[in-house]
C-alpha cells in the first residue's frame, strides 16, 4: 500500500525527491509557499526556476497550503534552506497540533544555524512537539538533484539514533537507481553535510583562479581532516566522515559544476564580488552562511580549521583569495596525523 508523504520545499532537491517518491508508487504532496510555482508544476509539470528542462510525473501534486500537504501524512520530508527551517518547522508544529498527527520526520537540509550553531535535527526537535513527531531522520550523501532526476546511480545515508526509523526511510526511498544505507550517527551525518559546502566554495575558487588537480586534491583531503576534527569534537563517529555523508558528499560537491557552492567559489575565483555572486545564483548558497557558523564554532571549541578560517576571511573580511592561499601554504609545517 502506498503511504502519504508530504515534501516541504520545492527547490531542486525537494522537488526531485518528491518525484522519486512518486516513482516509488507513493502518494506525495509537494508544498511550496510560491503559488505561481505550484500552478506551473500542477499544470505543466515543470519547475523551471530550479530544474530547467526536466519534466515531473503528472502524479506529483503541489500545493501552497501546508495543512493540505501534511494532512494524514505518515512521513514529512523537509527540504528547506537552513535559515528558513526553524520558521517552517514552527508553522508545521501548529498544524500537527491542530490535526493531532505524529508523522516520522525526515530532513535533507545541510547547514548550521547562524548564532546558535544548531544542526537541522536540533532545530526540528526544538520547534516540533515530541507528542507530534516520531523520530527525526537525516537524509544525506552525494546526490545532485540533476543526476537523481535522470536516474543516475546514487547512494545516500539515512541517519537516526533509532535504526528502525532509519530503516523505514531506507525502504521508502530505495529503488534500482537510488540506494540508501543506514547510520546511527546523526551528528556526523549533519556535520559532514554542512561543512562540505565550505570546502566546495574553496574548490571552485581554486579552479576559477586556474589551479589544477593537485591543488583540488590537497584542498579536499585537508578539508575532510578539519571537517572530521570539528564533528568529532561534538561527539561524531570519526568513521562517518569516510562514508557517504562525509567524503562522498564532499567529493561530489567539490568537483561538480552542478554544485551551487562550487559555482559560487568559481565566480569568486574569477574576481566577481560576493554580493554579485549571491544575487545571480538565484538559490541559497549554504556554504557562505555555514562558513561563518563553522568558523565561530571552531573558535569557541578551539578546533583547528585553517581552510575554513581562510574562507571566512575572504567571505566576511574581504581578504584577497590569492593572499589567503599564500597564507595557507606558508603556515608552519606539521604532521599529517596531527
Amino acid at each position: 500500500m502506498s503511504k502519504k508523504i508530504a515534501v516541504l520545499g520545492a527547490g531542486s532537491w525537494g522537488s526531485v525527491l518528491a518525484n522519486l517518491l512518486v516513482g516509488n508508487n507513493e502518494e506525495v504532496m509537494l508544498w511550496s509557499r510560491d503559488s505561481e510555482q505550484v500552478v506551473t508544476m500542477n499544470r505543466w509539470h515543470i519547475n523551471p526556476q530550479y530544474m530547467k528542462d526536466f519534466k515531473y510525473s503528472p502524479d506529483l501534486k503541489a500545493t501552497d497550503d501546508m495543512e493540505e500537504a501534511v494532512r494524514d501524512a505518515e512521513y514529512i520530508l523537509m527540504v528547506i534552506p537552513t535559515k528558513g527551517l526553524r520558521e517552517v518547522a514552527g508553522n508545521l508544529n501548529k498544524i500537527l497540533v491542530k490535526l493531532d498527527q505524529k508523522p516520522l520526520l525526515i530532513h535533507a537540509t545541510k547547514g548550521l544555524e547562524q548564532e546558535t550553531y544548531k544542526r537541522p535535527s536540533q532545530m526540528l526537535a526544538e520547534e516540533i512537539d515530541e507528542d507530534h513527531r516520531q523520530d527525526i531522520v537525516v537524509l544525506s550523501g552525494p546526490s545532485h538533484a540533476e543526476d537523481v532526476a535522470i536516474q543516475d546511480m546514487t547512494a545516500v545515508t539515512a541517519a537516526c539514533a533509532n535504526l528502525t526509523a532509519a530503516e523505514r526511510v531506507q525502504k521508502l526511498f530505495s529503488n534500482n537507481f537510488f540506494r540508501v544505507y543506514t547510520n546511527d550517527d546523526v551528528i556526523g551525518a549533519e556535520f559532514g553535510g554542512a561543512l562540505k559546502n565550505i570546502i566546495a566554495i574553496g574548490a571552485g575558487a581554486l579552479q576559477g583562479l586556474g589551479y589544477k588537480d593537485n591543488a583540488r586534491a590537497a584542498l579536499i583531503t585537508r578539508g575532510l581532516a578539519e571537517i572530521r576534527r570539528l564533528g568529532v569534537a561534538f561527539g561524531a563517529n570519526p568513521f562517518t566522515f569516510i562514508g557517504l555523508s562525509g567524503v562522498g558528499d564532499l567529493v561530489v560537491t567539490a568537483t561538480s559544476k552542478n554544485s551551487r557552492n562550487w559555482r559560487a567559489g568559481y565566480q569568486l575565483g574569477q574576481g566577481r564580488q560576493l554580493e554579485d555572486v549571491i544575487s545571480n545564483m538565484g538559490m541559497v548558497i549554504e556554504g557562505i552562511y555555514t562558513a561563518k557558523a563553522a568558523y565561530e564554532l571552531a573558535q569557541k571549541r578551539n578546533v583547528k580549521m585553517p581552510i575554513t578560517e581562510a574562507l571566512y576571511r575572504v567571505l566576511y573580511e574581504g581578504e584577497d583569495i590569492e593572499t589567503a592561499i599564500t597564507n595557507l601554504m606558508s603556515r608552519k609545517a606539521t604532521s599529517e596525523m596531527e
